[in-house]
């Protein structure tokens, strides 16, 4: 029987500090996956972030967005970001590249799994304990990634990264406010809420539900206050009325917060704004284990990027002490992504034994990092999971 190869361009993006470091663990992982199973991928590797400007001038190389835009099957990121490194209009350096894909990607779905593995210990006053239930902790937020308070920041990076030139909003005067007044609008579209929302909706029907058991999809807003929120609202109850396969609820982003930690239960699929979105995933990523366990997918109708959430981290750079689970399980994100995108069942294979092999590797819990309560290096973590994942492909 003849072995047909499925060829895959990855753009991978190491970025800044400790990105660099998770990043090796991550192509080592599609390297591994490359030789165990008839998936290939063409890793084009991009120099970007802070350093990178503070080295150069520049972001990233010129074209590189055109290369992540025209010739990537996807795109992989470590983290952006370096202390003081800033471009002359007072923006991130490396904003260009993590911001500019977003908005100039149209990549409108921040995706967040939130879940739980077996015999992760949550690190609470200074100590390791078993604070939240797995089989209780399995949700995905779904973010707005392109409109909300971040708007002119992502319009401005994605002008920059595309050669478009620079942008500001237009200026506005407030009653009551004399001398310097900063200000971000947050502005909120019918349009773009309808395609997050469905996105969103598209999920639940992929899961099975939340550890309650229902399948169901929860708007979080502050419609009781905010005009945006009050549209976002007003477009998912309309979409609503569609739905007979789901069930839908809604929650304030305050209330959100507390039934987060308190009843994480009750959740399967969320969709909200922006900002309300990156902040309630951070919190969400404590019942996960940390920063080090939360990967994220930026996923549009035609492009995606995955990257892990914790940032560069400055402090542990080149020390090899960041988890790179995170990492991993974009990767895992990633190639699940390319798998239903392109009807493609060997990568979804690979996509379901990383999830198994980080599982047992968690279980196992000889060989973590110090977020875990382990000794043990970004390395040895990052190759103790690849060897998981190597010896179940080869039972496949």
């Amino acid at each position: 029987m003849a072995h047909y190869m499925t060829h895959y361009t990855i753009a991978v993006l190491p970025g800044d500090g400790t990105g660099r470091e998770v990043m090796t663990e991550g192509c080592a992982l599609l390297d591994a996956i490359e030789a165990n199973t008839s998936l290939s991928f063409n890793q084009i590797i991009i120099p970007c972030g802070g350093q990178y400007y503070q080295e150069t001038g520049l972001e990233w190389p010129d074209g590189s967005f055109e290369v992540c835009r025209d010739d990537a099957d996807a795109i992989l990121l470590g983290a952006i970001g370096w202390p003081g490194v800033v471009c002359e209009n007072g923006d991130l350096a490396g904003g260009q590249v993590v911001l500019g894909l977003r908005a100039g990607l149209e990549l409108y779905a921040n995706v967040r799994p939130i879940k739980l593995y077996e015999g992760v210990q949550h690190k609470v006053h200074g100590d390791f304990q078993q604070v939240w239930t797995p089989g209780k902790v399995d949700m995905v937020i779904v973010r707005e990634n392109t409109e909300g308070l971040y708007h002119s920041l992502l319009h401005r990076s994605a002008m920059r990264a595309t050669g478009g030139g620079e942008y500001e909003p237009p200026a506005m005067d407030f009653p009551g406010m004399d001398g310097d007044v900063a200000w971000d609008p947050r502005p909120i579209s019918r349009a773009g809420s309808k395609r997050v929302i469905e996105f969103a909706r598209k999920l639940v029907l992929l899961r099975n539900g939340s550890p309650d058991g229902v399948s169901k999809l929860t708007c979080v807003d502050k419609s009781n206050v905010t005009r945006g929120c009050q549209l976002f609202r007003a477009v998912f109850d309309e979409m609503a009325e569609e739905w007979s396969d789901i069930e839908v609820d809604h929650a304030y982003i305050d209330a959100f917060t507390m039934w987060l930690v308190r009843n994480p239960e009750w959740f399967d699929v969320v969709v909200t704004s922006n900002m309300f979105g990156d902040i309630a995933t951070d919190l969400g990523s404590v019942l996960q284990g940390g920063m080090g366990m939360a990967a994220s997918g930026n996923i549009g109708d035609n492009h995606a990027f995955f990257e892990p959430v914790h940032g560069s981290t400055p402090k542990y750079a080149g020390k090899q002490k960041v988890n790179p689970i995170a990492t991993l399980n974009s990767v895992q994100m990633m190639l699940e992504w390319l798998g239903y995108r392109n009807d493609d069942d060997e990568a979804l294979k690979a996509a379901k034994t990383i999830d198994e092999a980080v599982a047992e590797h968690i279980i196992n819990g000889e060989v973590l990092t110090y977020d875990l309560g382990g000794e043990a290096s970004t390395t040895e973590v990052g190759s103790a999971i690849i060897a998981r994942v190597v010896e179940k492909l080869k039972q496949l």
